[in-house]
């Protein structure tokens, strides 16, 4: 055997080899090849639509809160605002019924100063009627009349 003819005699073999490998291995390997890197880019299209969503409903659910804060707020203003009217309203029916009060007060006070007076124009001609009486009854000097008229004074 010559060295040329194994030589020639490998070289048939592989080319054998090569074509068989390549019409019968070769095609296999190459498709489950080509669905796996299809797999890959519906996984990585996938998951980058997955971010977007994600990123969408991120923005969404601040959009959301931010709205539920602004409520919250409006409500808050309300409320405060409503404390603060039912405080003024407070505030003015107070003033009202003092005002009322104070009224009735110098109402009343006026009818027990005018109702004082009336008894004591009631007492002071009473004492002057008695004093008159008494002068009249007895016929005195000066000096005993002005006594008289002192101590009705006194009484006064």
């Amino acid at each position: 055997m010559d060295i040329n003819m194994t030589l020639i005699g490998q070289t048939i073999a592989m080319i054998v080899f090569v074509w068989f490998c390549m019409k019968f291995i070769w095609p296999p390997i190459l498709s489950a090849l080509e669905e796996r890197q299809q797999q890959i880019e519906e996984g990585l299209a996938a998951a980058d639509k997955s971010q977007e969503k994600l990123v969408e409903a991120q923005a969404h659910a601040d959009e959301i809160v931010n709205e539920a804060r602004q409520q919250a707020t409006g409500i808050l203003d309300q409320a405060h605002a409503r404390a603060n009217e039912i405080v003024a309203d407070g505030k003015d029916a107070g003033v009202k019924e003092r005002e009322r009060q104070l009224a009735a007060a110098k109402a009343e006070i006026e009818q027990e100063a005018n109702k004082a007076r009336e008894e004591l124009r009631g007492q002071v001609s009473a004492i002057a009627i008695a004093s008159a009486e008494k002068i009249l009854k007895r016929e005195i000097d000066d000096k005993a009349h002005d006594d008289i008229l002192g101590k009705l004074a006194q009484e006064i």
